[in-house]
């Protein structure tokens, strides 16, 4: 290959073109680093020096000095609202959306910090006013939500319903589950008021907005049980079987009590005792065991709760069977039983919790709506002894294979 000789000449023109760029360079930042105050360049240096009280009080006197630094002003904004200086947080955010040359973009984004520190303030009213006034000229999920948030923290179920429609067009996503739950919760306030016609239409809008709302018919039995309507409330109860039988478990003393107000507890065993078989699980062995014990002796409870055992090993199924040994040892083993008995049940009651799919939260009690994250129906119906149980079943088979 022959040596070009026109790259000896086209060499100092490159060299010198990147000399011009780097000069021009540097000449703008030190012309945009001399037009920084020096207010700005402490709050660097208290910050790296670990003073973050000194460090905002310089960048406040920058905010003010120079308006045009708006998203200083927002970073401030949002350090106050976790800092906890809520107060401060809304005077920053209200400042910015007075300012009548702030860019529509930005007003929107420091209308949402505003409403999000009147939030933080529990001034749920003002957080309500700016959402619903962005949500006229800018129907957007991140609004929705906002507002769907602020009427669950009111228990503004009706608006909290037609939040949620307009939420599931804006951010295309079913919300039915919710729906379904809220008015779950207008059907207890009504009942908790007296009004029955009214509970019992809005669990008819619950099922209406999800077919498989579970917490529905659970309602429903319990009320029409109270009525003495027992018969209508085992037919509610029953109709769990085609939405989600995992829940009979919620579902099942209720069932026993309606079972027995007819005289048809023989009847009603067969029934959960069926159940039990088909779909296992720990609150409906529970119930069904205590009734067994009751009305057929403890003889039959015990070879209900060995079968079952057998058939679906868990430590809770584990420490009823315990429990219905001791019954019927002679007293010479019962010492021994005991102390079996209290080991066992001190492991089943640590296990023996519901366990939120979405948080992790842990709860002796059953809830609809997560106490920690705010999910609905996030606690799958079984305790962790039953989902522990099922996991290591599972890899079992995984490596059996």
């Amino acid at each position: 290959m022959e040596f070009e000789f026109w790259w000896l000449l086209a060499l100092p023109v490159f060299f010198g073109m990147g000399w011009i760029a780097a000069r021009v360079d540097l000449k703008s930042l030190l012309s945009e680093s001399r037009a920084l105050p020096s207010s700005y360049f402490r709050g660097l240096n208290f910050l790296l020096n670990e003073q973050p009280d000194k460090a905002i009080e310089s960048f406040l006197q920058v905010a003010k000095e120079n308006p045009q630094t708006v998203e200083l002003q927002f970073a401030l904004g949002s350090l106050f609202r976790r800092r906890g200086e809520v107060d401060r947080a809304i005077r920053m955010h209200q400042d910015l959306v007075n300012r009548e040359d702030l860019p529509a973009d930005q007003r929107r984004e420091a209308s949402l910090e505003l409403s999000r520190d009147y939030f933080k303030a529990g001034l749920l009213e003002h957080a309500e006013e700016v959402l619903a006034r962005m949500a006229a000229a800018d129907p957007s999920p991140e609004v929705h939500r906002s507002l769907l948030d602020i009427y669950i923290q009111e228990k503004d179920w009706k608006k909290a319903i037609d939040t949620a429609k307009k939420l599931e067009a804006s951010a295309k996503r079913n919300y039915q589950r919710e729906i379904a739950n809220y008015y779950c919760e207008l059907a207890i306030t009504a009942h908790v008021h007296g009004h029955g016609a009214d509970a019992e239409g809005f669990l008819h809008n619950a099922l209406e907005a999800n077919r498989k709302c579970v917490r529905a018919n659970l309602l429903r039995g319990e009320w029409l049980a109270r009525e003495g309507r027992h018969e209508e409330a085992i037919a509610a109860w029953k109709a769990i079987e085609q939405q989600d039988p995992q829940y009979f478990g919620l579902a099942a003393e209720g069932m026993v009590e309606s079972y027995k107000a007819l005289g048809q507890l023989g009847e009603g065993l067969i029934l959960l005792r069926g159940l039990q078989h088909r779909y296992p699980g720990l609150d409906l062995l529970n119930v069904v065991y205590q009734a067994t014990a009751e009305h057929e002796g403890d003889e039959a409870a015990w070879r209900l709760v060995r079968e079952e055992v057998r058939r679906n090993p868990t430590l809770v199924g584990l420490d009823h069977l315990v429990d219905a040994e001791l019954v019927r040892a002679p007293p010479e083993r019962r010492q021994d039983l005991q102390l079996m008995k209290n080991l066992v049940h001190s492991h089943a009651q640590a296990l023996s919790v519901y366990l939120c799919a979405n948080c992790g939260f842990k709860a002796r009690q059953f809830f609809w709506q997560c106490p920690a994250c705010g999910g609905w129906e996030t606690f799958p119906p079984r305790r962790t002894a039953e989902l522990e149980s099922s996991g290591r079943h599972l890899a079992r088979m995984q490596l059996g294979q």
